[in-house]
């Protein structure tokens, strides 16, 4: 048997023990389409766009990032609601819960969480076209690109292999972070007039923080545990998680304690002893202009 055989022969086999129930869901049947958009995605946000911007005047897109972002807040409201309907809520167990790989109703309506919130990471890649097409290609940061190319094609083996049981309550959980963290970029979107409504930005980062810290807990679990699920599946949600956890962390120290000490240091410069922020700069660290980073998970 030859290399390239081998290989095609090798391939089949891994792609036959996928879930035959997932087959009839567009652009699953293969890896091929995910990581076709994925390869476009970044070439597009690392070269073609910024080439493309970069001789032009900034996009005023704030109607159509009203409408994403709200959109984005009912999409993944949703999801979270299916995740809880179809198993979370209902009877899954929080330790060791096995695939349900039956044409119950139940199971399907796993399969059909799993696959929207497998598509949604494909929508969610916008996020990054927004950035480039308002030049704030500052926010274009590496963990920001890693994140949304890397996600797709991970959860594609989940989805291919495993959609349902114990890995799908981080996606859950993601759900829901992302309900609440769409809900503050579309009040964010809708101009600086806003913003007073936006102190709990940084709590949202502990959020997302959060989140990790609790998947990660709950992931490596299955190393004390005798479980009927896929080990590996689990440890690299706990593996992925902590690797966020980090890098989040390190985004957080930067973002908000590095912030802080500038801030009192100016405070201290300029006279100011009465606690309040120069140059009009608000607690959460959003501009009045109406700047903010964005980074998620």
């Amino acid at each position: 048997m030859d290399t390239l055989t081998w290989i095609r022969e090798t391939y089949n086999d891994i792609i036959n023990k996928g879930d035959p129930r997932i087959d009839r869901y567009f652009m699953v049947s293969t890896p091929w389409p995910c990581m076709a958009v994925t390869a476009i995605y970044v070439l597009l946000v690392t070269k073609i766009g910024p080439a493309f911007m970069k001789n032009r005047e900034p996009f005023n897109i704030r109607g159509l990032m009203v409408f994403y972002n709200f959109a984005m807040v009912l999409l993944s409201g949703y999801i979270c609601w299916e995740f809880a309907m179809s198993g979370w809520l209902t009877g899954y167990s929080y330790g060791c819960q096995p695939v349900d790989y039956s044409y119950s109703y139940k199971a399907l309506r796993m399969v059909d969480a799993v696959w929207w919130f497998w598509f949604s990471k494909f929508i969610e890649m916008l996020d990054t076209i927004f950035f480039i097409a308002r030049k704030k290609n500052n926010q274009v940061t590496f963990l920001h690109v890693f994140h949304h190319g890397a996600l797709p094609m991970s959860y594609w083996t989940g989805l291919k292999f495993v959609p349902g049981g114990f890995g799908t309550m981080h996606a859950m959980i993601n759900s829901f972070i992302h309900f609440v963290m769409y809900m503050y970029y579309g009040v964010a979107a809708m101009g600086p007039q806003y913003q007073k409504y936006l102190w709990w930005k940084k709590y949202m980062t502990v959020m997302q923080m959060t989140q990790f810290v609790v998947v990660v807990i709950h992931s490596f679990q299955l190393m004390f545990i005798d479980c009927n699920y896929p080990k590996p599946y689990g440890y690299a949600i706990g593996t992925y998680s902590a690797i966020f956890l980090v890098m989040f962390g390190n985004f957080y120290r930067h973002a908000y304690a590095k912030a802080r000490r500038q801030r009192s240091a100016k405070s201290h410069a300029n006279g100011v002893t009465n606690g309040s922020l120069p140059n009009g700069m608000v607690a959460n660290g959003v501009y009045a202009n109406g700047k903010s980073h964005q980074h998620h998970e």
